[in-house]
């Protein structure tokens, strides 16, 4: 049994997976201004050996649903939300081995100032920063940045290929290992015949510059990536290391799984280079029935409003305009594809507006594992076992008593049974989750090719 690995999800923001648990009397999330916030999440992600924090990120606001940003600013659904890359370095600070994944969007992001950003996150947590690779999917955030609308799914992806062999040469060409030297009794701190500039002359992007970062512990931070659609898994098997999904039970993720799986095998990567988590929330008692009550009582505070707002956007489709019993039936928008796919072409049997809804127990339109801990172990572990996913990306309810009761309730559980980590290992990010080497990406993957 392979030992699995535990990511808290969140978000820089009030509202994020779970929607309307703000509201609740022990949620802390309004806080999420406060540095003190972020520091004693991480605190107690570490406390429960949890290998990272997975920061998520939108550049928009959700204004499908209705026509109107408004249902999702009256309910703090993902927006305010601030910058997830200014907390990491104080949680860095107060912790000594967790990760930090967080996102990114290449469509409106200059790959030669990300490099610089991700370089100075590595150096500064010691090799524990990892980047979530997105193209994004709302057409307000293109507004906001100038662009008249979303480019095109595929072309997202086809820039954001470009975008990757920018940063690859940076990263990993730009300066030799021994350039820097340090040597004040020379003067010298660098050697310049070992520091060059690269170049990049494609379709979507041109630039020629000397990275601007020495070289960091990891050089390329650990790269995660969610595209699920068809072009989304041929990317995430070419340059992902760690691929978040987000199915309903462990039978809908093995088709994605043994599909991204024989991709990476295909093109040389194999099989074993990426680690594959599902998004997961959990409601923990100390008994099956204290669990229950604690679900009945967030229920109560839960805002399906909010959640179908930000579902609409998702998918591209204002489901305001469907009554309960209809069923949702567009096959295509240039939105989330996969999540699209998932209530249409790649449902069983036509999806309605109600069910979308049904499952909308918290929030959001993942229910949750509810029970005892020996349940929650037991699901969890079903999951290793029969969706050969490697871990879980962990959403918030109630913040910060969900985090905590999972850390001192579950994980001894996961532990006892050998199937979570007693303790760190030493080493960069990447060294920590794949074992061996020295934390630089494998000679396997497309960026050791622009190595010297």
């Amino acid at each position: 049994m392979k030992t699995m690995q535990i990511y808290a999800f969140d978000m820089n923001c009030v509202g994020h997976i779970n929607h309307g648990l703000w509201t609740h009397p022990r949620d802390q999330s309004v806080r999420y201004t406060d540095l003190d916030y972020w520091t004693e999440f991480a605190r107690t992600a570490e406390r429960g050996k949890l290998d990272g924090i997975f920061l998520a990120d939108i550049v928009g606001i959700y204004d499908v649903y209705k026509g109107s940003p408004a249902p999702v600013i009256e309910t703090a659904a993902q927006v305010p939300v601030n910058d997830p890359l200014i907390p990491i370095s104080a949680m860095a600070y107060v912790t000594r081995h967790l990760g930090f994944g967080v996102t990114v969007n290449t469509t409106y992001e200059p790959p030669f100032l990300l490099a610089r950003r991700m370089s100075t996150l590595d150096h500064l947590t010691k090799g524990r920063i990892g980047w979530n690779i997105v193209t994004g999917y709302l057409d307000s955030a293109a507004r906001s940045m100038g662009f008249d609308k979303l480019p095109e799914h595929d072309a997202r992806y086809d820039a954001a290929e470009e975008y990757l062999e920018i940063l690859y040469k940076l990263w990993e060409g730009s300066w030799d290992d021994d350039a820097v030297r340090r040597d004040k009794a020379s003067g010298i701190y660098a050697d310049p015949s070992k520091v060059r500039a690269v170049s990049h002359e494609g379709e979507y992007y041109r630039m020629e510059g000397i990275h601007l970062a020495e070289p960091s512990p990891q050089r390329t931070p650990l790269l995660f990536q969610a595209g699920a659609s068809a072009r989304g898994q041929d990317f995430a098997a070419r340059h992902a290391e760690c691929v978040f999904i987000a199915s309903p039970n462990p039978g809908a993720a093995r088709p994605t799984v043994d599909a991204l799986r024989a991709k990476a095998e295909t093109i040389g990567r194999g099989r074993a280079a990426l680690k594959i988590l599902n998004l997961i929330t959990v409601v923990v008692g100390r008994t099956e029935s204290q669990a229950q009550d604690r679900l009945e009582d967030y229920r109560r505070h839960a805002s399906v409003e909010a959640s179908l707002a930000h579902y609409s956007a998702s998918i591209g489709i204002d489901l305001s305009k469907y009554r309960l019993d209809d069923v949702i039936d567009q096959s295509s928008t240039n939105a989330n594809q996969s999540a699209l796919a998932a209530i249409t072409k790649q449902a069983a049997r036509p999806v309605t507006k109600r069910e979308i809804v049904d499952q909308m127990v918290l929030g959001s339109r993942m229910k949750p594992m509810v029970g005892s801990p020996e349940q929650i172990a037991d699901r969890l572990q079903a999951w290793i076992e029969e969706g050969d996913i490697d871990g879980f990306n962990l959403a918030r309810t109630v913040a910060p008593e969900s985090l905590r009761d999972f850390v001192e309730l579950v994980v001894p559980v996961l532990q006892e049974r050998g199937i979570f980590k007693a303790d760190y290992s030493e080493g960069p990010l990447r060294q920590k989750l794949f074992g061996g080497g020295d934390g630089r990406l494998s000679a396997a993957h497309p960026a050791a090719r622009f190595r010297r």
